[in-house]
């Protein structure tokens, strides 16, 4: 061991550099910048130079929104792998290894408690579990947070980010369209408020439901929110589309979007609608 190591070494910088970096910094997507990590999570995952809205998990999420003491309702179980589907690697394998990776079962969690003292049920989609895709299990994870809702007979707010439906549960996928229509429409009834919150990305079958049935629906800036892809707009109508399709501003601009609400004024954002929105007993 030579005199620089020794010296590195009793500094604290003797780990593996690689692993060092990896954990100090991360990449803006947008402008890329390299962030310091404490920085970033600091400031909810917004790049402080370009405002970059970062996608963020259901647990990191459910704390930005929720009063503390929330509870977090249990993950549905359904019948994993009805197809027995595989392409290039076993449905259950890429389950296994998508809960490998995060801290729930599946790509839709729900918490119930309070929004600043004013009772709320919050759902959230992760992107990070298998690109957020809609399955059974996601479904059914939308109507118990609806149920819960009614039950307390207070607002559902659900915060989307997701590609589409899975593939892999075929047909089994596509009826959560339905199914969770049905259950905003019994929230209508109920006189409950329904509030989206459209995050980057959300697309396919969950923005052909549920993600766009809501009694006011907000995006975060410079969200990615449509049905079909971009190109595949575009090779079929064949024409070119405008500058900043499919993003939040332009959908504002367009009425398909109530408000573009930064991710600092959110939590305040939805206090006010629910002063607006909640029935009078539920406050």
């Amino acid at each position: 061991m030579n005199w620089f190591t020794r010296v590195r070494n009793s500094l604290g910088f003797g780990g593996d550099k690689r692993t060092t970096e990896k954990d100090l910094w991360i990449k803006c997507p947008s402008c890329a910048e390299m962030l310091f990590v404490r920085e970033y999570e600091d400031n909810q995952q917004v790049c402080p130079r370009c405002d970059h809205h970062g996608r963020i998990g259901a647990d990191e999420r459910l704390r930005q929104l929720l009063d503390p003491g929330y509870e977090v309702l249990p993950q549905p179980q359904v019948t994993e792998d009805p197809l027995k589907f595989r392409d290039t690697k076993k449905y259950p394998d890429r389950l296994k290894d998508a809960r490998a990776k995060n801290p729930h079962a599946d790509a839709f969690t729900v918490g119930s408690g309070a929004i600043d003292g004013r009772a709320a049920v919050v759902g959230v989609q992760d992107f990070g579990f298998m690109g957020g895709s809609m399955g059974m299990a996601v479904g059914t994870a939308f109507c118990a947070g609806a149920e819960r809702a009614l039950t307390r007979k207070c607002a559902y707010i659900v915060v989307t980010a997701a590609g589409g439906a899975r593939m892999q549960e075929g047909i089994l996928s596509l009826m959560q369209m339905p199914k969770a229509t049905v259950m905003t429409r019994r929230l209508r009834e109920a006189e409950l408020p329904y509030i989206v919150v459209l995050t980057d990305p959300t697309t396919g079958g969950v923005t052909a439901s549920y993600a766009m049935l809501g009694d006011i629906h907000i995006a975060e800036p410079g969200a990615l929110i449509g049905f079909a892809g971009q190109r595949v707009i575009q090779d079929t109508i064949r024409e070119q589309l405008p500058e900043g399709f499919q993003r939040a501003e332009y959908l504002h601009k367009h009425g398909m979007v109530d408000r573009v609400v930064h991710r600092h004024q959110l939590r305040g954002e939805l206090a006010t609608l629910l002063d607006y929105l909640q029935p009078r007993a539920a406050a």
